[in-house]
C-alpha cells in the first residue's frame, strides 16, 4: 500500500500559522528593504560620480542660460575625451574653489588667443562665435588687446553675456582639473527642457 509522504518528519509539529506569517512578512520587509539600498547606492552614485545638479547664478550666460536656471552636469563627460571648444562646462572658480561657475571654452591649451577689435582670434583665426547675440562685441576692459599663448591643461573661458560677465579676461585661465562636467540637460524653467547642445 502506498501513503502519502508527510509533510513534516515523523514527531515534528507543524509550524504555528501565525510564525509562518511573520516569518513571510519579515521576508518581504527585508526584499523591499534590500531593493531600496540598492536603488540608494545607485542615486549616491549617480549624484556624486555621474550627475551634479547646477543652478546658474546671474545673467553672464545669457541669452543662452538663465538665471536661476537649474541644469544636469555630465561629470563622465571627459574621462575619456577632452573638453572641446564651444563646450559650456562647470568648474570651480580658480580664485575660490569653493565656488562653481559655469562659463563656455573659448581657448584650448597650447593656442594663442588674441581679443582685440571687439573679436576673438585664435592662432589668427577669427572666431565664429554663432551663440552671441548678434552684433555682441568682446571687450577687455581697460586694455585695448588681450594676447595670451595657453599652456597644457589651461582653458579660457567666457559668459556669452560678454559685457556681463567675469571669465578669463579677468581672472585668467581654468586648469583641466577644475573642471567638473559638461553642462548636459536643462531641467527648469520647463520651456529650456532638455539636452543642451
Amino acid at each position: 500500500m502506498l501513503f502519502d509522504k508527510p509533510n513534516c518528519p515523523i514527531n515534528q509539529k507543524p509550524e504555528n500559522p501565525f510564525i509562518q506569517s511573520i516569518k513571510a512578512t519579515f521576508k518581504g520587509l527585508w526584499e523591499i528593504f534590500r531593493g531600496f539600498l540598492v536603488l540608494l547606492i545607485i542615486a549616491f552614485i549617480v549624484r556624486y560620480v555621474v550627475i551634479q545638479p547646477f543652478v546658474v547664478d546671474g545673467p553672464s550666460m545669457q541669452p543662452n542660460f538663465q538665471d536661476k536656471e537649474y541644469l544636469l552636469v555630465n561629470k563622465t563627460s571627459f574621462l575619456f575625451s577632452s573638453p572641446a571648444r564651444n563646450n559650456v562646462i562647470i568648474f570651480k572658480y580658480p580664485l575660490d574653489p569653493s565656488l562653481d561657475f559655469i562659463k563656455r571654452i573659448i581657448g584650448l591649451p597650447y593656442e594663442h588667443l588674441e581679443i582685440k577689435d571687439g573679436q576673438v582670434y585664435i592662432n589668427g583665426t577669427k572666431l565664429d562665435e554663432k551663440y552671441l547675440q548678434f552684433g555682441q562685441k568682446t571687450s577687455v576692459g581697460d586694455n585695448a588687446i588681450l594676447d595670451i599663448t595657453l599652456k597644457k591643461d589651461e582653458y579660457f573661458v567666457m559668459g556669452d553675456n560678454r559685457s556681463g560677465s567675469s571669465d578669463s579676461r579677468a581672472w585668467g585661465t581654468v586648469p583641466k582639473i577644475n573642471i567638473i562636467g559638461k553642462a548636459w540637460f536643462a531641467v527648469v524653467p520647463f520651456s529650456y527642457f532638455g539636452l543642451i547642445k
